[in-house]
């Protein structure tokens, strides 16, 4: 369960007190309160038995409990009796953080169902992802774009019954147009050479560079490019033993990586807004 409002006494107490009354133990709790107290964030973890506090019930109860306190948001998630969150995942030439999703989604590390794959890239029927696909029954969609045409119309029409959407290294903008359209969460990655290493083949222009540290960040998508709040960031230490095939496969782990821990994080109500452009992530 997340709560964000604005600071008052007894916060705390009538969330504890809530759970408790309800036979609900609570498993661990994080609050943070930024120095100027004006804001109050919190997130529970509890087990409780479904016979006894019904989930409906527990909807209710929360609710009351977030309009004392006029809460901002208050959001409550139970993963043994809701429904995955259902996503679309947006994807150009590059696989990996595209093949890490599916596995992860197979494997159930995600918590998530994955309603369609769209690409602005075709991929042979007989690649491992097409083949992947197929056996899974999750549809893909390859929408050619153009510089005068991004195809946001289609797209929107393949994402409407998602929760939100992920780009595993999509390289195409998203107008504000699509942003407002599609109106919910869309998480990004990319890699942590920017700004130094702009344009085509970043990696080979940062290897050539001789940098000693290498990252990735995923972040919200917002209008100004690469520049949403930030979600999760990782950095790993390169030396000059690497050649770029080891340099190239280093960096696309830390995305895989950064682009999982982040889609996990959000699922689990762990990313809250925080001012104009951050999060608090516990």
């Amino acid at each position: 369960m997340s709560l964000l409002r604005r600071d008052v006494l007894g916060i705390v107490a009538k969330l504890s007190e809530c759970i408790a009354s309800k036979g609900g133990n609570i498993l661990g709790a994080d609050i943070f309160v930024p120095e100027n107290n004006q804001v109050f964030y919190s997130r529970s973890e509890f087990v409780f038995d479904p016979a006894k506090w019904p989930r409906v019930q527990m909807e209710e109860d929360f609710l009351k409990l977030s309009k004392m306190f006029n809460a901002m948001r208050s959001v409550v998630r139970v993963p043994a009796l809701d429904p995955k969150y259902k996503i679309a995942v947006l994807a150009s030439k590059q696989d990996h953080c595209l093949v890490d999703l599916l596995h992860g989604w197979q494997d159930g590390r995600l918590p998530v169902d994955i309603t369609c794959i769209i690409s602005n890239h075709e991929r042979g029927s007989d690649t491992h992802v097409i083949r992947f696909l197929e056996r899974h029954g999750i549809p893909y969609h390859c929408l050619h774009t153009t510089k005068g045409n991004k195809r946001e119309a289609e797209i929107l029409d393949l994402v409407q019954d998602t929760d939100f959407l992920v780009l595993a290294r999509y390289m195409q903008l998203l107008s504000g147009d699509f942003l407002s359209s599609y109106g919910k969460d869309i998480i990004n990655i990319h890699h942590g050479l920017l700004p130094s290493f702009k344009g085509g083949n970043p990696s080979k222009q940062a290897f050539d560079a001789g940098v000693k540290l290498i990252g990735a960040t995923s972040h919200f998508v917002t209008e100004e490019l690469d520049s949403g709040p930030i979600i999760e960031q990782m950095v790993e230490r390169v030396s000059h033993r690497e050649n770029l095939h080891s340099f190239i496969l280093k960096s696309e782990n830390l995305e895989k990586q950064c682009l999982a821990k982040a889609i996990k994080s959000h699922c689990e109500l762990r990313v809250l807004p925080y001012g104009e452009n951050k999060t608090v992530v516990f």
